[in-house]
């Protein structure tokens, strides 16, 4: 029997002001625009149930109450639907049990280290997950229940990769690859957009991360990094060689939500692949490009 702690807390960094979607962001956070009909933090969530995660820990920032609100009972439209004999089907992944929601803000933005940093009482001594919204992992089963099946072999710390052309590596973190075993690599180094001549793998980041408790100690005393922030991957790296260290290749599609055009691929994409509206999106495009 594996005395390993389960996977039963994740972490959603949402802090950011989504700038990059101007005007869309500012008054609705950016987590909240929909690819189709549900919010980009919706999928993240989703994958993290899927997962078997039972607590997620929204690490927030100021005017990004409406998530929160996202995923409560509303009330009054509620009680409108059911008045008038409507499916309420649609509302049930938004529903939590009190409990399975947790808040917490990080007041000035210094990074995606900083973010996680700020969930620590929550966390506690437990191993935890962690997702970024902004990448959108579809696949079946889910990344993150990916990872945690691979947590269950052997333990540690985790995180998600994805190959791309060796010409792009200089945009991500790229691991420094070891021994491989099906979808899982040991994990030697962590390299943060090398030179494409130096970059020690095509094997890039993607987005989850299951992690230790250590590195909330890791984190706590670290100084900033890249941008003058606080680096989650520049903790990662100090943990490599005292912990198991794996990277597991994602079987499934990443869409990149934090760009414009990732943004609109991604919403084709899922459009493309709903038997509701496939064929009328497909229909449509077809006539927009011979237009």
């Amino acid at each position: 029997m594996s005395n390993r702690k389960p996977i039963r807390k994740a972490v959603f960094p949402v802090a950011g002001l989504g700038t990059r979607f101007l005007p869309a962001t500012k008054a609705i956070p950016k987590e909240l625009l929909p690819i189709v009909d549900r919010p980009l933090i919706q999928y993240a969530v989703d994958e993290a149930r899927e997962a078997g995660i039972e607590q997620m820990i929204f690490v927030t920032g100021r005017g990004k109450t409406a998530i929160v609100e996202h995923f409560d009972m509303a009330y009054e439209l509620e009680t409108t639907m059911s008045a008038r004999g409507k499916d309420m089907d649609v509302l049930e992944p938004t529903r939590f049990t009190p409990g399975e929601i947790i808040t917490v803000r990080q007041q000035v933005p210094m990074g995606l280290g900083h973010a996680i940093w700020c969930a620590r009482a929550i966390v506690g001594d437990e191993p935890f997950a962690i997702l970024l919204p902004d990448e959108m992992m579809i696949g079946k089963p889910g990344c993150m229940a990916q990872m945690v099946e691979a947590y269950n072999q052997v333990g540690g710390n985790l995180i998600s990769v994805l190959e791309v052309p060796r010409e792009e590596v200089s945009s991500y973190g790229v691991i420094d690859p070891g021994a491989t075993s099906g979808a899982l690599t040991e994990v030697r180094g962590l390299v943060e957009k090398p030179p494409v001549e130096q970059a020690p793998s095509n094997k890039i980041i993607s987005g989850r991360y299951i992690l230790q408790p250590e590195v909330m100690r890791t984190l706590e005393g670290q100084e900033k990094g890249a941008g003058g922030e606080i680096q989650l991957t520049d903790a990662m790296a100090r943990m490599i060689g005292t912990q198991p260290f794996h990277a597991v290749t994602f079987a499934g599609d990443r869409y990149d939500c934090g760009s414009k055009v990732g943004f609109v691929e991604a919403t084709l994409a899922l459009a493309l692949a709903r038997e509701d509206m496939g064929a009328e999106v497909r229909a449509m495009a077809e006539r927009l490009l011979h237009a």
